[in-house]
């Protein structure tokens, strides 16, 4: 759609997800939808996409939800783009006021659709109200790319990502369920968040993925080891994990359960969920002038019953 309008160009240039706001101005129009029998899989039913057309916000380009604004002229916009565009209609430039398009907002109500992750394996048909609190939380939908070394982009399924990982970023790639891994530095004075190693092992027909790094915690240096599951938290569960770390006849040890790729490497690791290790004792670990970061990281993988 041709706009003239650089701000209203600029505007497109910057989707936001806008959720549906909860207000008692639905109640009319959602009281059905909240029903749990309306959620349960439906027969595929197709929209046309004429009227998916019609209730796309042409700002954001998003979905609509009550409360949906129309100009006098009859165009619409969603309530989060009213006051981004200082209450100007953005097709036509006229003043907006107050005006709801109650019947738009029950045709939407009206409408169940497919799950935008269909491709992925997800047959589920959902109320239009429903429907993006269910892809939110949908179990088909793509997962994040969980190489921490750089800010990757790339989303999709497990066997996807495993090539992935595989191809572009050259991770080291292992079948077993126990590792052993050394991790060297010749300075390891300097620690500037950097991402050290991503391993991805293969066992009991899932794939894991080992993070190693070096980071700030507050003004002094640490390491952090820890292992993230590659699929949903509830089947992280079913796994446990140990890590050691040894040398000089000490020996630190930990034990937990790996996290979910769901939850991105930064919240894992900013919520210290993995064996930390203070450079003071990791050189320590590494023996000889402390000169040098040596460290041997062993671990091994088990399913719980």
């Amino acid at each position: 759609m041709a706009s003239g309008s650089p701000y209203f160009d600029d505007m497109r240039n910057k989707p936001e997800v806008i959720d549906p706001p909860q207000s008692e101005d639905l109640m009319d129009i959602r009281e059905a939808v909240d029903d749990p029998a309306q959620n349960e899989l439906k027969p595929n039913v197709a929209v046309s996409s004429s009227v998916r057309e019609l209730l796309e916000c042409p700002v954001c380009l998003n979905a609509m939800y009550p409360p949906i604004h129309q100009c006098s002229n009859g165009h619409t916009l969603c309530s989060g783009c009213k006051p981004r565009v200082h209450n100007r209609c953005p097709t036509c430039r006229h003043e907006l006021g107050n005006i709801r398009c109650l019947a738009l907002e029950k045709v939407a109500a009206s409408l169940e659709l497919p799950c935008k992750y269909q491709s992925y394996g997800c047959i589920g048909i959902y109320p239009y109200y429903s429907k993006v609190k269910h892809e939110s939380q949908c179990v088909y939908r793509p997962y994040s790319c969980p190489y921490a070394g750089s800010e990757c982009s790339i989303v999709g399924d497990i066997p996807y990502l495993v090539s992935h990982l595989k191809d572009d970023h050259k991770v080291d790639m292992h079948s077993g369920s126990t590792f052993n891994h050394r991790y060297v530095k010749s300075n390891p004075q300097e620690v500037e968040n950097a991402t050290w190693m991503l391993t991805v092992f293969s066992c009991f027909g899932q794939y894991f993925c080992l993070h190693f790094e070096a980071f700030q915690l507050g003004m002094a240096p640490v390491y952090i080891a820890f292992l993230r599951f590659m699929g949903d938290d509830n089947d992280a569960k079913n796994y446990s994990y140990s890590l050691e770390v040894s040398g000089n006849g000490r020996k630190m040890v930990w034990q937990g359960v790996p996290r979910s790729i769901r939850d991105s490497h930064r919240k894992v690791r900013d919520s210290f969920d993995g064996l930390i290790i203070q450079r003071n004792m990791a050189l320590f670990f590494s023996g000889g002038d402390r000169k040098e970061l040596k460290l041997r990281v062993t671990g091994r993988i088990w399913k719980e019953q």
